[in-house]
């Protein structure tokens, strides 16, 4: 078994009021369960990129993200525990966050590059002054993104199956998942080849390019997006978070308000419009980043 195994994250039933109205089945796939620190969808991601790096015999892993990045978090834990130096290249100026003092204490460098410069990350030259700073590193994309990120989110599926059984389902009808790069999308779909759908639900604005990116990575078939954003990017709001609330009571499943409770509240909505038919079997992603709490709570 190689070091960056993917623990198995278990699949429970999702039993809500709105769901049992209208004669749908949910379950959930915990993956903010697999780990305490490498959590949710992000070993998924990172795992191609840590065997990329060992096969290289890259001393260190750098990546990017903001001040309450679940990527970077995740990212600087894979590093202290697999023997990887890290550095983080973050958007904005210096801040005091209990996520950016996580990456510090768990030895990450870190690297402020403003507003503008963060922009630039995309930019054909980006990369070179940091491989040149950071020699033999391997340079992983925001999110972890990429094919290797989406080859890796590909084994949820695996997963998911491989426990059916224990639901009593032979079978399930589509995913529903919260989206921000679509890497994860693009592993989902990638790995179902058109036999189930897959539903993302947009957490970020559509100017994002995340079609794009995700066409890229796994065409333009299996999948439909779905707009969850209200209105921005980390965009929260009162009724969002009394459904997060109510829904934990209900449930006592932690959720967070970027990506999960968000793709939750849009898959209601999408259930109380009569979306889907009455005998559905939805499986719901849980991508994790609960750490990401500490940035609003």
């Amino acid at each position: 078994m190689s070091e960056f195994s993917l623990p198995q994250a278990p699949l429970q039933r999702l039993d809500l009021p709105w769901l049992r109205r209208a004669g749908i089945e949910g379950a959930i796939l915990r993956l903010d369960l697999i780990d305490p620190l490498i959590s949710g969808n992000k070993w998924f991601k990172l795992r191609h990129h840590l065997l990329a790096a060992r096969e290289a015999g890259a001393p260190g892993l750098i990546s990017l993200g903001g001040n309450h990045s679940n990527h970077l978090h995740a990212l600087a834990a894979a590093g202290k525990r697999f023997g990887f130096a890290s550095a983080g290249l973050l958007r904005g100026q210096p801040q005091d966050t209990p996520t950016v003092r996580d990456l510090q204490a768990l030895g990450m460098q870190l690297h402020w590059l403003g507003y503008g410069g963060y922009r630039a990350r995309h930019a054909p030259e980006f990369w070179a002054p940091w491989q040149a700073r950071y020699p033999g590193w391997q340079c992983i994309a925001e999110g972890g993104g990429g094919l290797g990120g989406a080859q890796g989110c590909a084994l949820i599926v695996e997963q998911c199956r491989a426990q059916l059984a224990t639901l009593g389902w032979a079978d399930y009808d589509a995913w529903w998942l919260a989206v921000g790069t679509g890497t994860t999308l693009a592993g989902l779909v990638l790995a179902e080849a058109g036999e189930h759908p897959v539903h993302g639900a947009l957490a970020v604005p559509a100017d994002h390019g995340v079609p794009a990116q995700i066409a890229a990575l796994a065409g333009e078939a299996g999948y439909r997006l779905h707009d969850a954003s209200r209105g921005g990017f980390a965009r929260i709001d009162p009724a969002l978070l009394s459904f997060i609330d109510d829904t934990e009571r209900q449930t006592a499943i932690p959720l967070e308000a970027l990506y999960t409770g968000k793709a939750l509240l849009a898959l209601r909505d999408e259930v109380e419009a009569g979306r889907f038919a009455p005998g559905t079997r939805l499986v719901v992603l849980h991508t994790g980043g609960l750490q990401g709490r500490r940035g609003y709570l």
